[in-house]
């Protein structure tokens, strides 16, 4: 289960990244030829979208509750919430393992 989560998370950076630079590339921002946001901007966007994942969750079990929406709509929204949070917490775990292999890296 867990390489399936850290595949899945690796596909949804691999996406935001590519989405990114193609949003970059046509905005004109960069100053290198091909260079696009930094990876804290890409992180900052995937959390926000997590976020907004959760959110809407917490929005559809509202109306759920209210009779205003069916059952199958908060369980898909729950389930996106989830994967989006397994997929943060992957990449968090990626990066945390990289950075505990530069630090044992010799000066």
């Amino acid at each position: 289960m867990v390489a399936l989560t850290g595949a899945g998370a690796y596909a949804a950076m691999q996406a935001q990244a590519e989405k990114a630079m193609s949003s970059a590339a046509s905005s004109g921002v960069g100053g290198a030829e091909g260079a696009g946001p930094g990876f804290g901007d890409m992180l900052k966007q995937v959390l926000n979208e997590a976020v907004g994942q959760s959110k809407a969750a917490e929005t559809a079990m509202t109306n759920q509750v209210q009779g205003k929406a069916e059952m199958i709509d908060v369980v898909t929204a729950i389930s996106s919430a989830e994967t989006s949070l397994e997929t943060m917490m992957a990449v968090r775990d990626q990066v945390i393992a990289a950075y505990q292999e530069i630090m044992r890296m010799p000066i």
